[in-house]
């Protein structure tokens, strides 16, 4: 599903900035339930792969509920990103509160899609194992076996044959177009977890980003905090100097009057 939420609205300001991190942050916590609830019900079907209860049918609604959870994985991913890009001018308190939202939004979101990886990877290797079994079986193991049974098909349904017989090869074409389409899901499912793979990268990528923003900011507080230490510093001997400064030029004054008094006194005696 597109995200209603564009980027140029989050940085043109306005008074909804901050309902739209919070709508944004709910529809975020929405899907990572989703796909943790869709992991559960894809095990139980993976689990069931290869026992009585498979069929087709189950097949197919397995795919395209690993499918859909992919789908709802990439929008998350593209949510979480957006979360991450807004910015409100707020009290410490409020901005610490929303950073700890979207790191428990993200952990939250990494654990489900390691669950759904996981889920991932079993049900590709139970469908290869059972779709190299039934190549096997079926005497098309190579690359080139599956046209040349198709056309000794063919040709044998060509031939007259009793009614069973045809039913029977019928049920083989049947099963041979059941295969290629196990193996094209098959196909659908390995680009499915590449794409798990991919937002795996653009997490961590965001991760790491976020991460040396907060070490930026850190190390310029800690910078401010050493200029105002030395500037302190600085005050503080500056301060000390004048000081010094005024007691010398107050000691001189009286020096001089002191100078100034003997001579005044010694000028008066010899004029007697």
């Amino acid at each position: 599903m597109e995200s209603s939420y564009g980027f140029s609205s989050y940085h043109n300001g306005g008074p909804g900035r901050e309902r739209e991190f919070h709508a944004l942050s709910q529809t975020i916590c929405t899907n990572i339930q989703k796909i943790s609830q869709n992991v559960v019900s894809m095990q139980k079907m993976v689990n069931q792969l290869g026992t009585p209860q498979d069929s087709q049918q189950h097949k197919v609604k397995l795919h395209e509920i690993e499918h859909y959870t992919n789908m709802l994985a990439k929008d998350t991913s593209a949510n979480l990103k957006e979360l991450a890009a807004i910015t409100i001018s707020s009290s410490p308190s409020d901005e610490r509160q929303r950073k700890m939202l979207k790191e428990r939004l993200t952990d939250e979101f990494m654990t489900a899609l390691n669950s759904f990886q996981k889920t991932q990877r079993q049900e590709a290797q139970k469908e290869r194992e059972e779709v190299q079994r039934v190549r096997s079986n079926s005497g098309i193991d190579d690359p080139f076996a599956s046209a040349r049974w198709r056309g000794r098909q063919l040709i044998e349904l060509t031939e007259p044959r009793s009614g069973a017989e045809r039913q029977a090869q019928l049920q083989e074409e049947l099963d041979l177009q059941a295969l290629e389409e196990q193996e094209e899901a098959i196909m659908q499912l390995e680009s499915d977890i590449s794409d798990v793979n991919q937002i795996f990268k653009d997490l961590g990528a965001m991760v790491h980003e976020q991460g040396e923003i907060v070490d930026s900011i850190e190390a310029n507080v800690e910078k401010t905090e050493v200029f105002v230490s030395e500037g302190t510093g600085e005050l503080r001997q500056a301060s000390t100097l004048q000081s010094k400064v005024r007691k010398k030029k107050l000691f001189l004054l009286i020096v001089m009057l002191v100078v100034l008094a003997i001579i005044i006194t010694i000028i008066a005696v010899e004029l007697r």
